[in-house]
């Protein structure tokens, strides 16, 4: 079984970096990274996932999506975080693809929901990517109380 198929996230590789700033046009579609198109191209195809959470938008590669949806199958559909994770989370999957020009279409009611406009920031978080609002970005970045010292330490202490 390939790394694109094998139904485990550690599978999936990690092939998001950086950040990039791209307008949205007045028909919600979004330029996606050139760095990025080439990635997907070469490891996952045109085929995407996007989801709303808190002021992002996630937009996971299909194959690392249904990793996530197999990981959560294999849990007891009785238990109530279960559930609330497919409610709150799995059911707001949209399934978007590359067009020739490398954009996706982002639909107003995501758009909306995380108040995007014009002005996005991609952003790489490895496996998939988010895209913000510039401002909310902003506002997100320098909004962190804790210093980077103290993530670092807890980050550390779970083992990376």
């Amino acid at each position: 079984m390939d790394e694109r198929t094998s139904g485990s996230s550690e599978g999936v590789r990690s092939v998001f970096r950086g950040q990039f700033r791209h307008t949205i046009d007045p028909k919600g579609r979004l330029s996606i990274p050139a760095k990025f198109r080439e990635r997907l191209s070469a490891e996952f195809g045109p085929n995407l996932v996007v989801v709303p959470i808190n002021s992002a938008l996630e937009v996971h590669p299909l194959a690392a999506w249904q990793a996530i949806e197999a990981r959560v199958a294999n849990l007891s559909k009785f238990d109530p975080d279960v559930r609330r994770f497919r409610q709150q989370y799995l059911s707001l999957g949209e399934d978007v693809a590359l067009d020739p020009q490398g954009r996706i279409q982002v639909k107003q009611e995501y758009r909306e929901r995380v108040g995007l406009q014009k002005d996005a920031m991609i952003v790489g978080m490895g496996d998939s990517f988010e895209v913000w609002d510039v401002v909310r970005w902003s506002m997100h970045q320098s909004g962190d109380e804790q210093p980077l010292e103290d993530l670092f330490a807890r980050i550390a202490a779970k083992g990376v």
